[in-house]
């Protein structure tokens, strides 16, 4: 496991953004037996770790070789970008530009004239552009995302190349199953969204860490992490419930 994934891991665990509680269900209706909530990274300190994290990534990887502009869907991957064009140019001297979009078009200022809706008017032509968020889950708003930057480059009359997309936490899971009523149907194992998105639109999806990587390593180390609002390492029995969850929903792993 990279050291990186080590130190998002912990911080996880450190912030309690990772908790296991029993009762938990997603927003799509299913149980889960465990959280994370990205929101708990919100004092600098945490907010440059998590920036550090991904800008390890990006180096690490390659990536950023290939980027001039991160770019972060308000409203928390924008926060996300600062913090990792921070990161790359404070842990690694490399000074690039963060970008994130309006939900709707400026109707005063300095870009009412324009009608962009991208805040900090990074984009020329040619330029490559890495996305940056906190989960991928249905990918909607990254559609959205991808047909705003089409959109300003068209209304620009420039090219805006999407090198990729980067998420904190990879969930590692399916979406939902409904039956023909629309009613959740629970057990059983859905189609695979990001694959989906990474097929229509060729751009590549990684993420800083899995969830299966995370749990093992902290399972493996014996860090405390929230359970049932104590902090205490995970048992065996949790960690089995935790693999059997991933059994039903599991999807790949990016």
């Amino acid at each position: 496991m990279d050291e990186y994934k080590e130190i998002f891991a912990q911080m996880l665990a450190e912030t309690g953004a990772l908790f296991f509680k029993k009762g938990l269900r997603l927003k799509d209706g299913r149980p889960t037996p465990y959280f994370v909530n990205m929101g708990m990274f919100k004092t600098g300190r945490l907010s440059l770790e998590m920036g550090s994290v991904f800008a390890a990534m990006l180096v690490e990887k390659g990536i950023i070789e290939h980027v001039d502009i991160i770019l972060g869907p308000s409203y928390k991957g924008s926060a996300i970008a600062q913090a990792v064009s921070i990161a790359l140019w404070n842990n690694h001297g490399i000074d690039i530009p963060f970008e994130y979009d309006r939900k709707e078009a400026k109707a005063h200022g300095e870009a009412s004239a324009s009608g962009s809706l991208f805040v900090n008017q990074t984009f020329f032509d040619g330029c490559r552009v890495f996305v940056v968020d906190d989960v991928a889950t249905s990918m909607t708003t990254k559609y959205e995302l991808i047909e705003k930057i089409k959109g300003e480059a068209s209304r620009r009359g420039i090219h805006v190349k999407v090198r990729g997309i980067g998420i904190a936490i990879d969930r590692e899971q399916t979406s939902a199953v409904y039956d023909k009523d629309g009613r959740l149907i629970e057990g059983v194992r859905g189609r695979d969204a990001v694959s989906e998105f990474i097929e229509k639109t060729g751009i590549d999806v990684r993420s800083v860490a899995g969830i299966r990587e995370v749990v093992e390593y902290l399972y493996t180390a014996g860090v405390p992490i929230l359970i049932e609002g104590e902090r205490a390492p995970m048992r065996a029995e949790l960690k089995s419930i935790f693999d059997d969850y991933l059994a039903v929903y599991g999807g790949r792993q990016l």
